[in-house]
């Protein structure tokens, strides 16, 4: 384990701000029209069992009710407190106007029926237009984007946080750029603790991981273990990443699969990993990770497999006059 950063018996490693937050946490994304009622529910159920305490959500998922429904159930019959739990949402993009962020948030509290939000990020560095559709779209099919200043929604987020309705801030798919814009941001209060970006073997951000060490962020890696194969959002040329033969070849040495050697690749770094799955099984199988270490040796040769490829493209923003942001370190 490298020395930089400290892990709790917990699996937690600690934030800028004191707080701390678990290596692993269980992502609730589901398709809305596709994804049964009820199965969020049960899954996050399923995993504080499992002994989960990280989830991350977002209002946008269209199901923080049954997450939160979840929580309050497992707090009810003394599996966990409150205080055990993490909970990440986001600040979906046609929040940003500052005088919506708290409104947007207080929609989020409603939903889990919590008092506060362990982590609250901004989910992405643009905006759309804000107003009661979360995908504004012209008469042409075009989304409409939205002029968006990141110094003042941060400032309506830090309010947010001290009014104790969040306890962390934090910050998604932001490069090098728009995290300085922040950090460097005149009468800063908080800083962000976290960035939430696509990070797995074959995309390791090794360039960003290191900005952000210096600046004591968090990395919370999303896809971990690469991605469904859906290509109205995914990449499909992209590999599987799971085939990989140098992923395989190291899991058989410890009789674990690739998905679970590169979920430990990644927490062994310091990234936070946050696998999605509503699949029983893969929700357990992803949690057998703490129980082996990979070798240096093994880290760099997972390391060498980065080709930069990321899964997540992104294309409601590709007629963005900033897309591809996410490029640029």
């Amino acid at each position: 384990m490298s020395s930089w950063f400290k892990v709790h018996e917990s699996h937690r490693i600690p934030l800028s701000d004191g707080n701390s937050i678990p290596l692993l946490g269980l992502g609730t994304y589901g398709d809305p029209r596709t994804t049964p009622k009820g199965t969020a529910r049960d899954c996050v159920k399923l995993a504080i069992d499992v002994g989960y305490r990280h989830f991350d959500g977002a209002l946008v998922y269209f199901n923080e009710h049954e997450v939160g429904q979840a929580i309050r159930e497992k707090i009810a019959d003394g599996t966990v407190r409150r205080e055990d739990i993490f909970y990440c949402g986001k600040l979906w993009n046609t929040f940003h106007p500052p005088e919506l962020v708290r409104p947007a948030l207080e929609r989020t509290l409603k939903a889990l029926k919590l008092d506060y939000v362990d982590l609250y990020i901004i989910e992405l560095p643009m905006a759309f237009k804000p107003g009661n559709a979360f995908y504004p779209k012209d008469q042409d099919g075009n989304y409409i984007y939205h002029h968006t200043d990141l110094c003042a929604t941060w400032e309506a987020l830090e309010a947010c946080k001290d009014a104790g309705l969040v306890k962390s801030l934090g910050v998604s798919n932001f490069n090098r750029r728009q995290l300085e814009l922040l950090l460097n941001k005149p009468g800063l209060k908080h800083k962000p603790v976290s960035n939430q970006v696509e990070c797995h073997p074959y995309f390791t951000q090794p360039k960003l991981l290191e900005y952000c060490r210096q600046h004591d962020i968090v990395i919370v890696g999303y896809c971990p273990i690469g991605s469904s194969r859906d290509a109205s959002w995914v990449n499909l040329k992209c590999p599987p990443l799971l085939d990989d033969e140098v992923l395989v070849s190291i899991g058989k040495k410890y009789n674990k699969s690739s998905a679970q050697v590169a979920l430990r690749f990644n927490i062994q770094r310091g990234v936070v990993v946050i696998p999605k799955s509503f699949n029983p099984e893969r929700i357990k199988h992803n949690f057998q990770i703490f129980d082996f270490s990979l070798t240096e040796e093994e880290m760099k040769a997972i390391e060498a497999l980065n080709k930069n490829i990321r899964f997540v493209e992104l294309l409601m923003w590709s007629d963005h006059p900033e897309y591809p942001f996410h490029d640029e370190y």
